[in-house]
C-alpha cells in the first residue's frame, strides 16, 4: 500500500513538473519568435510532449497562440496525444 502511494506521489510530481516545463518551453519559444531570435527546435518542443508534457504544451499553444497554424506540427502533436491516451487506457484502465 505504501509503495503504491509513493509511486502515485512520484507520478503526480513528475507530471506536474514536466507540464510546467513544457508550458514554459512553448512560452519561451513564442517570445523568441516575436523577438526574431534563435528558436527552440520543434523536435525539443515535441519531446516535452512525448515525455508527458502534452497537457502543458497544449495549454501553452492556446494561451500564447503559438504553433497553432503550423499543420505539420499540429499533426505530430495530436498523434503524440492520441498515443498517450491509448497507453493510459490500455495500461491503467484495462489492467484493473
Amino acid at each position: 500500500m505504501r509503495q503504491n502511494f509513493l509511486f502515485m506521489s512520484f507520478l503526480f510530481w513528475y507530471f506536474s513538473l514536466i507540464n510546467l516545463v513544457a508550458f514554459s518551453t512553448v512560452g519561451i519559444d513564442k517570445k523568441l519568435a516575436v523577438n526574431q531570435k534563435r528558436r527552440i527546435s520543434e523536435r525539443n518542443l515535441l519531446f516535452t510532449s512525448v515525455i508527458g508534457g502534452t497537457i502543458g504544451s497544449g495549454l501553452a499553444m492556446l494561451f500564447f497562440k503559438h504553433k497553432t497554424s503550423k499543420i505539420s506540427f499540429l499533426w505530430k502533436f495530436f498523434i503524440i496525444g492520441i498515443i498517450q491516451v491509448f497507453l493510459v487506457y490500455f495500461y491503467v484502465i484495462k489492467s484493473k
